[in-house]
């Protein structure tokens, strides 16, 4: 048996990272929950938007610092692991794999729910044809994934552009303050809406597959995140200005409606087909963020060293990518989409919680570990903007439902006693 290891291959760019980003942010949220959040926030569910952008920034930049420190595609894991050590940190990859995983499958019914509209197929076997069909491009390759998410990211992006520039006649409509619950309401949309920001976090996933990722990585993940809140926010605007909150929140597709409303139905078509690449896009991205983070720990031996195996000519971590599909596939009956966005929402507040905690720590810990991306306001050797980041989660945390905050909790006691699992090194 050959035991020299093979190592993923090193491809990607500043723009194929950038996109990349882009591409997994700018999916179904924003197309699936806009409307679910006008219901919450009314016309201020731009205010929403901008709010949740906030947790991303400040977290965004706590994860541009450590993956500079450490450019490992275990990422969380990685992090954790050095300035808390095992334990923690198994329960923070465990909390990213899930919500790659949970994420996936959500966003793969809402595919499925646009793919049946076409051909009278019905939304859960369309859920499972797309998994298995992004799993096979996953194995194929990361240049040939990258390169679908490039092309997929600027037919969503364009979308979102067509979306602002329907909007732009009917600017002034509508009352931007306008809160029917007040401002619980828009703080409730905030906590759903930060599912159209996941994402930015997957993207330290790809270090071991990025050339020069110590600058690459976090030049890209800042990008990522510029691009997306300029748009979010624009296309929140340009929304309730067309249609008003009322009629967004009522809609199962608002932006193909919006569309239909402007331009009738050859726009409802073509936003349809738009809502189905950006849909398939942020699963290959969710799918591809699990599998590395399956692959770094396994590497790390936090799971059993089979699922680092990489495949010897495709060069791609295979029997990571099968989990990871598995798992995606039995999570296709998760149910509401509301629902099963928060609780992904839940496992991502905690973690970038303890990755805000984690930079503050290390920068006492390993003060002379080389950072060649270093967040700016620091005071002493604590950085502001990361201690802003700690209390936007917990705020953020404090929105959720009681149900959904007793799942997510359930899940970490399951990874806390998967934790115990010993772990052979081979």
């Amino acid at each position: 048996m050959n035991d020299k290891k093979v190592e993923l291959k090193r491809e990607l760019g500043l723009l194929e990272v950038t996109l990349s980003g882009v591409g997994i942010i700018l999916g179904a949220g924003i197309y699936a929950l806009i409307g679910k959040a006008a219901g919450l926030a009314g016309n201020s569910v731009w205010i929403s938007f901008a709010f949740s952008a906030l947790v991303a920034v400040f977290t965004g930049l706590s994860y541009a610092e450590l993956s500079s420190m450490f450019p490992k595609a275990s990422a969380e894991h990685e992090y954790t692991l050095k300035a808390f050590g095992y334990k923690l940190a198994f329960i923070i990859g465990w909390l990213i794999i899930l919500s790659g995983v949970i994420g996936a499958s959500t966003v793969a019914l809402a595919f499925g729910g646009y793919f049946g509209s076409f051909f009278n197929v019905s939304f859960t076997t369309s859920a499972f044809m797309l998994i298995i069909v992004l799993s096979l491009l996953l194995f194929y390759g990361i240049k040939e994934t990258a390169r679908f998410a490039i092309v997929a990211t600027l037919i969503e992006t364009a979308g979102l552009i067509l979306i602002i520039w329907m909007g732009i006649p009917y600017i002034g409509n509508v009352d931007y303050f306008e809160m029917p619950s007040g401002w619980a309401g828009v703080f409730q949309a905030s906590a759903l809406v930060f599912f159209a920001f996941t994402g930015f976090e997957s993207i330290v996933k790809l270090s071991e597959e990025t050339r020069y990722p110590e600058k690459t990585i976090p030049k890209g993940l800042i990008l990522a995140i510029a691009i997306s809140i300029v748009l979010y926010v624009l296309v929140a605007i340009s929304a309730v200005s067309t249609m008003g909150w009322e009629s967004i929140a009522k809609s199962d597709a608002p932006f193909a409606d919006l569309a239909y409303s402007v331009f009738g139905k050859d726009a409802f078509m073509l936003l349809t087909v738009i809502a189905l690449f950006s849909t398939a896009n942020t699963v290959l991205l969710m799918m591809l963020g699990s599998s590395r983070i399956v692959y770094g720990m396994a590497d790390s031996f936090a799971l059993p060293g089979m699922f680092a195996r990489v495949h010897a000519s495709r060069r791609t971590p295979w029997v990571a990518i099968v989990v990871t599909t598995t798992i995606s596939l039995l999570f296709i009956f998760a149910g509401d989409i509301v629902f099963v966005a928060n609780v992904a929402n839940f496992t991502l507040f905690v973690t970038f919680f303890v990755i805000n905690a984690a930079l503050i720590f290390l920068r006492f810990k390993e003060p002379k570990t080389k950072r060649p991306f270093v967040i700016p306001f620091t005071i002493g050797k604590i950085p502001v903007l990361t201690l802003f980041g700690m209390v936007f989660c917990i705020f953020m945390l404090a929105q959720l439902e009681w149900t959904v905050l007793l799942v997510g909790a359930g899940l970490m006691v399951l990874g806390w006693m998967l934790s115990f699992v010993k772990v052979k090194k081979s």
